[in-house]
């Protein structure tokens, strides 16, 4: 129970400003199409360098935990998911906001989305410390295979390509290859002498993830959206808390699986919410109302995505495994900061690591009251023309890169990195595993490296890398993961081969 002493470095006038902001900025974020968890937190790890850890980290899990619920608004409102965990909210949502129940779906989001983001917290509360102890057992070699599967888990998952997934990832481990050598000081790939000192984190993070979206906006440009925003309506909230209980069934689904598919690296919310979604209408005695309007589809969903925010911490913060992409990104937020996730944690950083929980439970509580009166104001703002959003977002991208060490260099390469992205994207690869490769390639390096050492003065390093049962536990689940992804690419492709023939019949 050492987090209770922690309540109050929250409701600090600086933490509790921060929460605030990171809230209802997360939630404006949230609602316009295109800027998602994983962009937003990027966006706001430069305005942290400033900040006490402690307080940088309350601004990126505000901003985080709202985000992923504020998409909720463009989802009901526009059909367009403010980010991929919000997929399944458009289902039943976007039906009800045509049906003249906007406020009604919006309200239901945020409720269930509070309920089940509190949950998850709990969780993350009352496992990471547990975790963390069972973490004292990991070694050089033990870390280094934990790199290893970090990389192949998001490569893997967050793709439609296996292959494409992990050369990304072997990509990113390239990139932070990039400058001098810490053991040996011997240069590698400096090609211009901005990259000297290696590639910054908060650069690449902005490059990979910002600019592609920037230049998809501008590639738009002034095209219409094709799609209405239908006005929302009042409606009673205390109406709507009574249909969060009534539907008690979709809220304990939704919480359940959201809880358990966070703890699994990799998989994301937009996996838990249409996972959630499936189940409710199985155990729904109205499953025929599904997709028609039905509350319970958006409370599945909703208290999905949001029950899983405070697990997927929970590999970072004990392992330095991140279990979704956004906690990739906040993994580098640590590392800025000089804190390395793992058995110290808890240990040596106490306050910081208790404080940025605490204050994902109170933003929870907040998420939900402002939710409530930023709705109408988010869906104004997801009619903001995409150009002017795109110039917003390059100007953001632009002073983030250059305030990390006042140096156009790492502007230059926040551009290189985004444009490559951009084409990237055209042919399949995704950002997360390339961000993942890059943030987990110095540790696995340096762990090799030690670990060399150390097996070369006793029984070699095959013995060392490749024996003792946690070693072989970590290999077999990297050779798992990959494994696994491939076969259900496999299964994924001929399952598309049967509807096109299907559909070429018809």
């Amino acid at each position: 129970m050492e987090f209770i002493y922690y309540f109050g470095e929250v409701f600090t006038p600086m933490a509790f400003m921060l929460l605030l902001g990171g809230t209802i900025g997360g939630l404006i974020l949230g609602a316009t199409p295109g800027l998602s968890p994983t962009m937003a937190v990027a966006l706001l790890i430069p305005f942290t360098f400033r900040l006490e850890p402690a307080h940088g980290l309350i601004l990126l899990g505000a901003a985080y935990t709202s985000t992923v619920a504020g998409g909720a608004v463009s989802a009901i409102l526009l059909k367009i998911p403010g980010a991929p965990a919000n997929i399944a909210t458009t289902l039943d949502g976007h039906t009800m906001a045509t049906q003249g129940r906007g406020a009604e779906a919006l309200q239901l989001s945020f409720l269930s989305s509070a309920a089940g983001g509190i949950f998850g917290v709990l969780l993350l509360i009352f496992l990471t410390p547990m975790l963390a102890k069972w973490a004292l057992a990991f070694g050089p070699s033990h870390l280094f295979w934990l790199a290893i599967l970090g990389v192949t888990v998001i490569g893997t998952l967050d793709t439609n390509s296996v292959v494409k997934g992990l050369l990304s990832g072997c990509m990113g481990m390239w990139l932070a290859t990039i400058g001098f050598d810490d053991i040996m000081g011997a240069q590698r790939f400096i090609v211009h002498p901005s990259l000297a000192g290696g590639i910054s984190i908060v650069p690449a993070l902005i490059g990979l993830f910002a600019i592609p979206q920037v230049l998809a906006m501008f590639a738009r440009g002034r095209q219409p959206a094709g799609s209405d925003v239908i006005a929302v309506q009042k409606h009673p909230i205390g109406k709507a808390m009574r249909e969060v209980i009534r539907r008690w069934r979709a809220l304990s689904i939704g919480t359940a699986i959201g809880s358990i598919i966070g703890l699994i690296p990799g998989i994301g919310g937009q996996i838990a919410g249409l996972v959630a979604y499936d189940q409710a209408k199985k155990f729904s005695p109205e499953r025929q109302k599904f997709g028609k309007g039905h509350s319970e589809g958006v409370i599945a969903a909703e208290s999905a995505n949001n029950a899983m925010v405070g697990p997927s911490l929970v590999p970072l913060l004990t392992l330095s495994v991140p279990g979704s992409p956004t906690a990739a990104v906040l993994l580098g937020g640590l590392l800025i900061h000089g804190i390395f996730p793992g058995s110290d944690l808890f240990d040596n950083h106490p306050d910081v690591a208790w404080t940025f929980i605490n204050s994902m439970l109170i933003g929870q509580v907040l998420m939900c009251i402002f939710g409530l009166y930023v709705a109408g104001l988010a869906a104004r703002v997801a009619q903001v023309p995409q150009y002017v959003m795109a110039a917003v977002v390059l100007g953001l991208a632009v002073f983030g890169s250059y305030s990390v060490q006042n140096s156009m260099g790492d502007v230059y390469v926040m551009a290189a990195l985004g444009i490559g992205m951009f084409f990237l994207e055209r042919f399949g690869f995704t950002a997360a595993p390339l961000v993942l490769g890059l943030i987990l390639g110095p540790i696995a390096e340096a762990n090799f490296t030690q670990g060399s050492m150390i097996a070369d003065a006793t029984d070699g390093r095959f013995s060392y890398f490749f024996g003792g049962t946690l070693n072989i536990a970590l290999i077999l689940i990297v050779i798992a993961s990959v494994a696994y992804s491939a076969w259900m690419e496999v299964l994924q492709r001929r399952q598309d081969r049967a509807d096109q023939t299907k559909e070429a019949k018809a």
